[in-house]
């Protein structure tokens, strides 16, 4: 009987700690680095002439910006637009100020007289962020729709790419981008704890939408478009219940409408970068990350809430994320917490470190997978590839 409790007790203990994470995180994960390699080597078959040939016409596109306390990062923003390769004459700019109480607006009439080839308009609303992009959604103009925030910059080419993404594939009726925490801003903090943090969160993004989104683009699987940065055809949007007013989660409610109601494919820009500021401290992280935790929860309760089945986890992949995020990700926490109670059951110190090795070893290795597969995907931009291959030791944290 001892030997049998033994032999229980030895299998519960591996499965809870190596079999589960294995299975349910690091061998799809070494799966889903074969597609993204496919994904990368499609890419790379298309030639620069017919990328060329797809945007030889620009359509008339809308940018909707909205702004709230965004005197101090909207001029970086409006000049970043300017700045793009996409002719702008073609662009139209839309600002929507939702209740700021800063000097925006002179920001605003500065930016008129700086960069008069731009077409903007500045909008007042006083019903919340939904209601203020819904309005500059009813007043825009051209082909597709683009939402940017204020407090980002966009890459050079990102519009152009988008664009000529779109127009490449009819098919295609609403992306999102690539969202990337600015390097510059990085390497500006003096202290090495803060620097790790942003670095850190650096790591994080790059991976999530080039490695991470990527994998869900190529099996229509990704669960919320970005909000900084969010692209639509206007017939498409349009013809929607457009952004929701009831959740603090639009983003995420507009996507779930696209993929349940519109049954339309959501999918990712991966040469379409937004650069956004590193977050400033541990507090506003976790106010972040709780506020989309929030949001999650709130905008499946609106389409799931009969659908929340184990047998649908297999077939749905919003199921799929959600119960995952909400169920399978927590023992990575509890982990750490029951080191201490699983000396108190018998369990040897060598055996719960030598399990712990060889779980953070089975992440590390997941970790490395992704980060060259986002250093594939950074080919394009020389500058930006290089910072990020720099940054390998983070993979470690």
């Amino acid at each position: 009987m001892a030997t049998i409790n033994s032999v229980l007790n030895s299998f519960l203990f591996w499965a809870a700690w190596i079999i589960i994470p294995f299975i349910m995180e690091m061998v799809p994960a070494i799966g889903n680095i074969f597609i993204l390699f496919r994904k990368h080597k499609r890419i790379k078959q298309k030639t620069k002439e017919s990328e060329e040939q797809n945007l030889g016409f620009y359509p008339e596109i809308t940018l909707m910006i909205p702004v709230y306390n965004s005197a101090g990062t909207l001029e970086a923003c409006i000049r970043s637009i300017y700045e793009s390769d996409y002719p702008n004459d073609r662009i139209n700019v839309y600002l929507i100020n939702n209740q700021g109480k800063d000097n925006s607006f002179q920001v605003f009439c500065r930016c008129q007289s700086k960069y008069p080839e731009l077409i903007m308009q500045w909008l007042n609303a006083e019903q919340g962020k939904s209601k203020a992009l819904n309005m500059a959604l009813f007043n825009s103009k051209g082909k597709y729709i683009i939402n940017i925030d204020s407090d980002g910059i966009l890459e050079r080419s990102a519009l152009k790419n988008l664009i000529a993404k779109f127009e490449a594939d009819p098919e295609i009726q609403v992306m999102t981008g690539a969202i990337l925490i600015e390097p510059r801003l990085i390497e500006e903090y003096p202290w090495v704890f803060p620097k790790l943090l942003r670095k850190t969160e650096f790591m994080e993004y790059a991976q999530a939408f080039l490695a991470g989104r990527n994998y869900a683009s190529e099996t229509n699987s990704v669960y919320t478009l970005s909000g900084a940065f969010s692209a639509f055809r206007k017939s498409a949007v349009l013809n929607s219940h457009m952004y929701n007013t009831d959740t603090i989660c639009e983003d995420t409610e507009l996507t779930f409408q696209m993929r349940y109601n519109k049954k339309e494919k959501v999918q990712i820009c991966e040469n379409a970068i937004f650069f956004v500021d590193p977050i400033d401290d541990m507090n506003k992280l976790y106010t972040q990350r709780q506020r989309w935790q929030r949001g999650s929860l709130e905008v499946s309760s609106m389409f799931l809430k009969d659908k929340l089945k184990v047998n649908r986890m297999f077939s749905d992949p919003t199921v799929r994320t959600l119960v995952y995020d909400h169920t399978f990700a927590f023992p990575r926490m509890i982990w750490y917490l029951a080191l201490i109670c699983l000396l108190f059951m018998n369990y040897s110190m060598q055996m719960v470190l030598f399990s712990v090795a060889i779980l953070f070893l089975g992440y590390f290795v997941v970790g490395f997978f992704y980060f060259f597969s986002t250093v594939v995907f950074l080919k394009p931009f020389k500058e930006l590839q290089k910072y990020y291959r720099k940054q390998w030791y983070v993979v470690f944290l």
